[in-house]
């Protein structure tokens, strides 16, 4: 199998469990405890179909939107996750320039391989970062004035990981950052030659935002696991967010809302966006996922602040049903990694450009020319 025989994201999946040792591999496609919040991410689309008008001229559809101040070609952009060059030796390079060509927006973790001055300089396409607060309060300031120095266009605080889930998949892999060669994981390692030649002849790892300014950031050294239990600030509250957005002057998302409630406070500090989500099923296993709150949510609040959904989203009438319902956007992160593990930067392109075709082939379908016509007229729930 290779890249050109992807057609979807199960096959971009099984491209990358050929091309990545078992620990990374699950990493990527793992989820907290049972998996139930992680399957019922995707299945709850299932649940919602599509109504669409015919006879409308679609010979000229407009995909594009505008999310967090930035206008991106079609509505799903990249949700920021860690440590990319565990995928592909090129890492966040590749995924930022993927982003870029696609005309969507990239965003990058505090947990980033490569650096936010790098990124900044390789691309001038629309730019999220993604903070984690950790104890050290130093770090916050830090992080929020690069992006501020180097041009970064908004800034979202993940703030559903004070803890980390209970990923059992991790544990009995023995998945580490940076990888280890363990009796348990030597096979694995030594099936897939290209991943660990490549892994042992490029740049050290390190989580690039974080090197020299904590112990931990230049080798983790651990479980992935431990290093969220032992860094990260279990004490972040209602004020610590509103510092962060203060700090950061523009647009500005929180990422792990899941209930109105959460969705006002958001509003009441000053926030641009929410991003409805539950870290991918990585968290709280048993939690609602994103498109059944998402309603809810929207009714709520959706005339005061941007509705993002992230979350489950595998294919483009996925984007269509979230946008229907009042998200203004979507965005992924399983899929390009899946992608990125599958065929570094040309992974990435490739399924960012099939999803923009599902979206737009889905909108002529529907009898839409802009995705502004996408309203609860056009789907039903069973």
């Amino acid at each position: 199998m290779n890249l050109n025989k992807c057609h979807n994201f199960d096959d971009y999946r099984r491209l990358a469990k050929k091309k990545l040792p078992s620990p990374i591999y699950h990493y990527i496609d793992g989820g907290a405890d049972d998996e139930i919040t992680l399957k019922r991410n995707t299945e709850s689309f299932n649940d919602c179909d599509l109504i669409p008008d015919v006879l409308n001229d679609v010979s000229n559809v407009d995909l594009s939107t505008t999310v967090l101040g930035q206008k991106i070609d079609f509505p799903l952009f990249l949700s920021a996750t860690a440590m990319h060059r565990l995928y592909h030796h090129h890492g966040e390079r590749a995924t930022a320039k993927a982003a870029e060509a696609m005309g969507t927006m990239f965003g990058i973790s505090t947990m980033a391989t490569v650096s936010i001055e790098e990124i900044a300089k390789l691309t001038n396409g629309p730019k999220l970062f993604q903070l984690y607060i950790h104890k050290d309060k130093g770090l916050t300031d830090n992080l929020i004035e690069r992006c501020k120095q180097t041009g970064f266009n908004s800034m979202c605080l993940t703030v559903d990981t004070v803890v980390a889930g209970n990923r059992e998949r991790d544990r009995r892999t023995g998945f580490t950052t940076p990888p280890k060669l363990t009796l348990a994981s030597l096979i694995s390692f030594a099936l897939h030659p290209g991943w660990t030649i490549n892994n042992l002849i490029h740049e050290k790892f390190k989580l690039a935002n974080l090197d020299h300014m904590t112990e931990k950031g230049s080798s983790i050294d651990k479980s992935v696991i431990d290093y969220i239990d032992e860094q990260f600030d279990p004490s972040m509250n209602w004020k610590d967010a509103e510092y962060c957005v203060k700090k950061w002057g523009g647009p500005f998302a929180l990422k792990g809302v899941m209930s109105v409630e959460d969705a006002k406070k958001a509003i009441d500090i000053g926030c641009s966006a929410i991003m409805i989500s539950n870290h991918g099923g990585r968290q709280l296993d048993g939690s609602r996922a994103p498109f059944d709150q998402l309603a809810e949510i929207v009714d709520a609040v959706g005339d005061k602040i941007e509705v993002i959904l992230d979350g489950g989203v595998r294919r483009g009438t996925h984007v269509l049903k979230a946008l229907a319902l009042g998200a203004k956007a979507c965005s992924f992160g399983k899929g390009y990694l899946f992608a990125l593990g599958a065929a570094g930067q040309k992974g990435v392109e490739s399924i960012l450009q099939k999803m923009k075709e599902e979206i737009n082939r889905g909108m002529i379908l529907m009898g839409c020319k802009s995705v502004k016509e996408l309203d609860r007229t056009k789907i039903k729930f069973r």
